[in-house]
């Protein structure tokens, strides 16, 4: 009977993808033939930890094998009122048997498909270097407008980074071949960057459209103005209708963030009255005048007594 292919990676029925990877390569890298020429039993463990990860990294496969629809060399698994009449299905020429069974995996549609050629074609195993996991923080603008910035490996070498416009928070960037290096010609493996933006102490995000709220004076809600307001590529002119509410929203098209397709979202402006730190004396009488000639009540229609 087939050994458990979790009990031949090490790990949990319930590790995530990355923790099958991480005890794949570990593996991998400990039993290749090319680090242990000549010996058979590695080079039959690198088999057969090769077949577990071939069925444990594709997620379809691993949820079949879960529910006993599948053995772990990919054969369909009878249902149990029918184990008779199915149980040498998985035997030479059966419907379900596989030949391929090693051979199949260098073909499989993984990325670490790569690591391995065909070993019924040149006797030879290519392993490539293991994958790099990274983290930074960026500026908002930075994240919004793009920037080429650094990070530090381990080792201390420097790595160029293109933070590309748009990048949003939680994003991870892919540096194809810049991991670890690869085995016996194998390719270099890539490094992931998690990504974190900073939040902008006006700017806020929402999809590929800001949202500024922007403070205006009294006498501009009233009188209406042209005023200059921030944007993520600069600021511009912004007219504010007269007899504008402190909440209105108004937009300024494609000063958003850029979008993968091209072009931009758009900046939506609420408009928040500020009255003077100080209190105005001739502010305070006119209101005063003003609110006995009025009468205005914006609460009417609410039901208040």
């Amino acid at each position: 009977m087939s050994r458990d292919p979790y009990d031949i990676l090490g790990v949990k029925r319930d590790a995530t993808q990355k923790d099958i990877q991480r005890a794949f390569r570990k593996l991998a890298k400990k039993h290749h033939p090319d680090l242990n020429p000549g010996d058979r039993p590695s080079e039959e463990r690198f088999k057969e930890i090769s077949t577990a990860y071939e069925l444990l990294s594709d997620e379809q496969k691993r949820a079949r094998f879960d529910r006993g629809e599948i053995d772990t060399e990919g054969a369909e698994q009878a249902p149990r009122h029918y184990y008779r009449e199915y149980a040498s299905a998985s035997r030479p020429g059966g419907p379900y048997h596989n030949s391929a069974s090693f051979a199949d995996f260098g073909e499989a549609e993984d990325p670490l498909s790569a690591f391995f050629s065909h070993r019924v074609h040149d006797d030879h195993f290519h392993l490539a270097g293991e994958d790099r996991y990274f983290s930074m923080t960026v500026d908002f603008l930075d994240a919004v407008n793009g920037a080429k910035t650094q990070v530090r490996l381990p080792n201390g070498t420097p790595l160029d980074v293109q933070i590309p416009a748009g990048t949003h928070d939680g994003q991870t960037l892919r540096l194809p071949g810049k991991g670890g290096p690869g085995m016996s010609g194998g390719p270099a493996g890539d490094a992931f960057i998690d990504v974190h933006v900073k939040p902008h102490r006006f700017f806020q995000r929402d999809g590929d459209d800001i949202r500024l709220d922007l403070p205006i004076s009294l006498d501009e809600a009233v009188l209406g103005a042209k005023i200059r307001v921030p944007t993520p590529t600069g600021a511009v002119t912004l007219t504010v209708p007269s007899h504008s509410n402190s909440g209105k929203i108004l937009r300024l098209k494609g000063k958003g963030v850029p979008k993968r397709g091209g072009g931009r979202g758009d900046l939506f402006v609420t408009l928040k009255i500020v009255l003077p730190d100080k209190a105005d004396p001739r502010l305070t009488a006119f209101m005063k005048e003003w609110a006995e000639a009025s009468k205005q009540d914006p609460r009417k229609g609410m039901g208040l007594p």
